[in-house]
């Protein structure tokens, strides 16, 4: 765990949804809110004021909703809030949806979230969450992610990816771990499943990221999907 707490900017258009993240927030000592907003202007003008390692985004609120937000933070719009982070990159960004919203939690990942939480998950997924995605670890609610790619996919508008011939770069084993990775499975699932080391599948999943010029374990279960690696609605076992 770093020195210093992962520091968390809350954007809300319900106070009372704010406060409530607070107070659960703030009681983990790994954990330290460094500031709200009430929507995605406010967040903007937030982080250039304050340093966040995380952006917990609500998506539907006024003026500017959390997919534009959303977009505007990973294309580098966040000011201040990337400084204290290695190598000067911005916050991760996790969505706050219900299952109404499932469309609306696709488009912000597209626009570069890093993952995304049902709005009402207990506090021990929330602070899982924010840590995982600090640390550049699987993707939130991954189970959740196959189901919005199985019902959404039809929609990818990069399908043109299919004959661009990056899946060629992965190795036989690198193109296993992306499949799984894809299927909604943890890194230590896919350790289990293929018998190695979670080290080892962690070393597989930066090579993909490098081979296919990904930001994220996001964006990498996106590709496969839209690629044709895994088709909506494939569960069986992999080969």
């Amino acid at each position: 765990m770093a020195d210093r707490p992962v520091r968390v900017l809350l954007v809300d258009d319900q106070e009372l949804v704010r406060a409530g993240f607070t107070m659960v927030l703030d009681a983990q000592p790994d954990i330290e809110v460094v500031g709200e907003a009430g929507d995605g202007v406010q967040a903007l003008e937030r982080l250039r004021t304050v340093c966040a390692d995380v952006v917990l985004m609500d998506v539907r609120m006024p003026r500017m909703d959390g997919i534009e937000a959303t977009r505007r933070i990973t294309a580098g719009a966040g000011g201040a809030g990337g400084a204290g982070r290695a190598g000067g990159e911005g916050p991760k960004v996790i969505i706050l949806t219900t299952f109404d919203l499932d469309e609306y939690a696709f488009a912000a990942i597209k626009a570069g979230a890093a993952g995304f939480l049902l709005k009402d998950a207990g506090p021990p997924q929330l602070i899982e969450a924010i840590r995982a995605v600090h640390s550049g670890d699987a993707v939130v609610a991954p189970s959740t992610t196959r189901r919005l790619l199985d019902r959404f996919a039809v929609h990818l508008p990069d399908a043109e990816r299919r004959a661009s011939g990056a899946l060629a770069t992965l190795t036989g084993r690198e193109g296993q771990v992306l499949r799984l990775v894809a299927r909604g499975m943890s890194n230590a699932e896919i350790a289990e499943r293929l018998h190695v080391s979670e080290a080892t599948v962690k070393t597989h999943m930066g090579r993909i990221l490098m081979k296919l010029n990904l930001r994220d374990r996001v964006q990498a279960v996106v590709f496969a999907y839209e690629t044709g690696l895994v088709k909506t609605g494939q569960i069986g076992d992999e080969e």
